[in-house]
């Protein structure tokens, strides 16, 4: 559907990100970004997913590139990807029954540059599951990759109650910002 003027590069290994970007039609290539994701001490949920973000970008050639980070937060906390079954369960257990923030950054490398630079929030509210459907739910390995340990666009689905802000975003990538943003560069008409 739409037409790029400059190639466009996704700073990114995540599938999900992948899909978003097909779903919508942009025109693109993947080139992964090699990056140390680790939190630095103290940091900010917000700034790490902005910080992150801008360096996958970064960290590869292109004309145009395009960076993301995603993270969940609860109560101030970021709870980012299970290291472990028990760490996905813990995770899990504190996300039932509760609303929480999930933090995508985004950033836009022209050349070696940054040009755009921001942070999508939006709030999730997830039901109440016992321990066992948390325990079923690990079994599926769904969670073990994910922000949260969950994915709204799989199986985690039915364990969502309500979405306030970006569905995309939750997914790993506002989708609207990128279209606004190529459209403001003049990337793609």
């Amino acid at each position: 559907m739409w037409v790029t003027k400059s190639k466009l590069i996704l700073a990114s290994a995540s599938p999900r990100r992948r899909d978003l970007l097909t779903e919508i039609k942009v025109p693109f290539e993947v080139k992964v970004a090699d990056v140390d994701e680790t939190p630095l001490e103290h940091e900010d949920p917000s700034m790490m997913v902005k910080r992150l973000s801008a360096k996958k970008a970064l960290s590869v050639k292109g004309s145009w590139v395009l960076g993301a980070d995603t993270t969940v937060v609860l109560n101030g906390e970021n709870l980012g990807k299970p290291e472990s079954r028990d760490d996905a369960f813990n995770k899990l257990k504190a996300l039932q029954g509760s609303w929480h923030i999930v933090l995508g950054g985004v950033a836009l490398v022209h050349n070696g540059e940054l040009v755009e630079n921001t942070v999508i929030e939006s709030s999730v509210k997830m039901v109440s599951i016992s321990d066992e459907i948390i325990k079923r739910y690990i079994e599926t390995k769904e969670p073990m990759d994910k922000a949260g340990a969950y994915a709204i666009q799989g199986i985690g689905s039915q364990f969502i109650e309500e979405i306030k802000g970006s569905y995309s975003n939750v997914v790993g990538l506002d989708i609207s910002w990128v279209v606004k943003t190529l459209l403001k560069h003049q990337i793609i008409s």
